[in-house]
């Protein structure tokens, strides 16, 4: 039986968050490896336009927190000897072997050379390829205003044509290796990632509102992205995701629910298994766990390149990057342990797994810019401390 708390202290921020305009709408969610023992939700789906609440049964867009399950994907096929962590990208998806480094500009011209090594699969899960994301790197976005080559959100392949940044394990740099890493999966397993998602996990996680395209019914239980108008009130954006991609989107492309996704991050904090289905051996969860980025390290402040969508990320020092998972080396005071696992999404989702405490969580809301300090990411904090403040 799951732990029981008094969690009004937990509904209490939520409404906070919401009633002061922080976030448009807001769900969370808590368990341990017996079940979930807290669930709250406040505001409505769609600002001005329904009335339905928000609540952990609701529809979001998970955008990065899809890493981990891709990321899970990839090492179910290293656990079965189908795919090498250290072999070149490029034995995989040979189209990689065309990426160059981006050098800096010439004026407005692209200054591109040779990798001075070929990127590794085990540097596309850790995020030491060399490859970026243009809202926290200014040079690609000056690439993609001179050359066309979109981001990956429009869901073109032309996306893929986007350059490193640095060479491959030189530096942690996060960006659209995951993204990569799902073409990867897709060319050992010669099917979809969608396909190989939902048999090797959330069909035996029972996971059955995760999903990269909604239908019509889960679709109306969706929350919209939200975006502040100019009088500073939430106003709902639509749908920003392309619903008929080029590729499912290793990096950003899944639909969840919090009770969903929970039993994702169980599996984990269970060291694989939940209800008797095993998605990971205990061995592979730990080194999920463990640095996987040696000496390098994640970076304690990383600037935004494109303020409507994100803020500036204030990680501080101490963090590493294991197998899909953000991880702290040091306690967060009265929060999660040293060594969870975690990791958000752009659209202001976040999650985390504290094996030290027992206890893993997840804070949904679906609006722009990601982070800003005062509002998501302050959510983010008083929530964490309010559940540990309960345990």
């Amino acid at each position: 039986m799951s732990r029981s708390i008094d969690g009004s202290g937990i509904d209490r921020v939520l409404d906070a968050a919401v009633g002061r305009g922080a976030i448009p709408h807001i769900a969370a969610i808590a368990a341990d490896a017996d079940g979930i023992f807290y669930e709250g939700g406040a505001g409505v789906r769609i600002v001005g336009e329904s009335d339905d609440p928000v609540t952990t049964s609701t529809q979001f867009r998970l955008m990065s927190m899809t890493k981990m399950v891709a990321t899970a994907a990839a090492l179910q096929q290293v656990e079965r000897g189908e795919l090498d962590l250290a072999a070149p990208v490029e034995d995989y998806c040979p189209q990689f072997a065309d990426l160059k480094v981006l050098d800096g500009f010439d004026g407005d011209e692209p200054i591109l050379r040779d990798p001075a090594s070929k990127a590794t699969v085990h540097q596309l899960v850790t995020h030491t390829s060399g490859l970026g994301y243009w809202f926290w790197n200014e040079q690609l976005v000056k690439y993609e205003a001179a050359t066309g080559i979109p981001n990956v959100v429009p869901g073109s392949k032309e996306a893929f044509k986007a350059p490193m940044l640095a060479d491959p394990g030189t530096v942690f740099n996060y960006g659209i290796n995951t993204d990569w890493l799902g073409l990867v999966v897709e060319a050992v397993a010669g099917e979809g990632l969608d396909t190989v998602i939902a048999n090797g996990i959330t069909g035996p996680l029972g996971m059955h509102d995760t999903m990269f395209k909604l239908d019509e019914p889960r679709t109306a239980n969706a929350v919209t992205v939200h975006v502040k108008g100019e009088d500073g009130q939430w106003m709902s954006a639509g749908e920003i995701l392309n619903q008929d991609p080029d590729w499912w989107a290793g990096g950003h492309g899944l639909y969840s629910t919090p009770r969903d996704y929970i039993r994702f991050e169980r599996a984990l904090l269970r060291g694989g298994e939940l209800d008797g289905e095993r998605i990971l051996s205990a061995q592979m969860v730990d080194r999920a766990f463990s640095n996987q980025i040696g000496d390098l390290d994640f970076p304690a402040e990383i600037p935004t390149a494109d303020p409507p969508i994100t803020d500036s990320l204030h990680a501080g020092p101490g963090w590493k990057w294991g197998y899909g998972l953000m991880l702290n080396t040091q306690d967060l005071p009265g929060m999660r342990r040293a060594g969870s696992g975690a990791w958000a999404g752009l659209f202001n989702t976040h999650y985390f797994i504290d094996r030290s405490s027992g206890v893993c969580a997840s804070i949904y809301t679906n609006s722009l810019p990601f982070i800003t300090q005062d509002d998501a990411w302050q959510t983010y904090v008083e929530f964490e401390q309010a559940l540990y403040a309960a345990l």
